[in-house]
């Protein structure tokens, strides 16, 4: 491997480096940090040629420190909810640590969001980093070796493509689920100002006849059809369709994936992003709890709606879902490894 650009981005605060790696395809430039193995930031240009940051962020490295909002990161051991943040596996009761009332969410208070991964190599095209997770972590079983890495390339057509595999091996039973929980907008960071709501304003399709309903912790309690719902996107809608209608304040629920082909557009700047998974299901989140409180990229307070979350994943807290609901199993077993593929395509406006 040859290096491609890198930059000390920041500092922990044991003094250790967090490393930014740019990597560039054809008019599009990814920026990958070590701090959470995460998408710093994605310029896309729109239909005109304009070129903007499409990634909810920061622009330098404390507020990532200050603030734990999960942009770009890679999310684990356990992606979304836990219920109880307990359960029970191969006759064995587990009990993590909770950070959401008496819920696990993304792995707990400090999750791999929060840990600076080890960079393990770096081309002119991608960035491999790593994580030891070690036994008893956040409450998990077992000790879990993960990797995270970066790709961005042109494909055969001419098309950017940036994919993302996220690896684990593991030495003991344990639910695995990692994710990359990028906050889209397609819009541009730098027109969110101006834009309220634009989030709710793009086009997403997704191949999913089945949703997760959740309860007040926003927990599971079944399987439905998404037929007649605002939950159905397989011909494609705007979010802000519910919204009109009083149906849901914001979305924040699992889509039970049929295909693996999810599509987002802006209508206004033209911008489009593909997404190809290998994982069963997709969460969708509009944002709901970003309150315009931290400042963000270009100076902007993130606010509700601002962006969209599309989070390949297993079914939240599927380690505890009955057995007929038919939810995948999330458990990595020693001598397997669990592989979360995100496959992101940007076609030209």
């Amino acid at each position: 491997m040859t290096d491609p650009v890198s930059e000390t981005f920041g500092h922990m605060p044991d003094g250790s480096p967090v490393t930014r790696i740019t990597l560039r395809a054809g008019a599009v430039t990814a920026r990958v940090m070590t701090y959470g193995a995460a998408l710093q930031s994605l310029d896309l240009p729109d239909r005109n040629g304009d070129v903007q940051d499409v990634v909810l962020g920061h622009d330098d490295f404390a507020p990532y420190l200050a603030h734990r909002r999960f942009y770009g990161a890679t999310v684990g051991r356990v992606a979304n909810r836990i219920a109880g943040g307990r359960f029970t596996l191969d006759g064995a009761d587990h009990q993590l640590l909770t950070n959401e009332g008496s819920t696990t969410l993304h792995g707990g208070p400090d999750g791999f969001d929060r840990r600076n991964w080890t960079l393990l190599g770096m081309g002119e095209d991608e960035v491999v980093m790593g994580l030891v997770s070690p036994e008893g972590d956040q409450g998990f079983p077992g000790e879990l070796r993960v990797t995270a890495h970066y790709a961005l390339r042109e494909d055969p057509q001419g098309t950017p493509r940036l994919t993302v595999t996220l690896q684990a091996e593991g030495d003991a039973p344990c639910p695995v689920s990692l994710t990359n929980h990028s906050f889209f907008a397609l819009a541009g960071v730098a027109t969110l100002a101006t834009r309220p709501n634009s989030a709710l304003e793009m086009r997403l399709t997704v191949p999913a006849a089945r949703y997760l309903p959740v309860d007040d912790l926003s927990l599971p309690t079944g399987v439905a059809s998404v037929g007649a719902t605002p939950f159905d996107f397989r011909e494609g809608r705007m979010p802000l369709t519910a919204m009109r209608s009083g149906a849901l304040a914001g979305y924040d629920h699992c889509l039970c994936l049929d295909g693996d082909r999810i599509e987002l557009t802006d209508p206004v700047s033209g911008r489009r992003m593909v997404m190809h998974t290998n994982l069963p299901g997709l969460q969708v989140y509009t944002g709901n709890y970003l309150d315009g409180s931290v400042p963000g990229k270009a100076g902007h307070a993130p606010r509700r709606h601002d962006a969209i979350c599309l989070e390949p994943q297993h079914w939240p807290n599927a380690v505890n879902m009955p057995a007929d609901w038919g939810a995948p199993d999330p458990v990595l077993r020693p001598g397997d490894r669990a592989e979360t593929r995100l496959d992101l395509s940007f076609p030209a406006p």
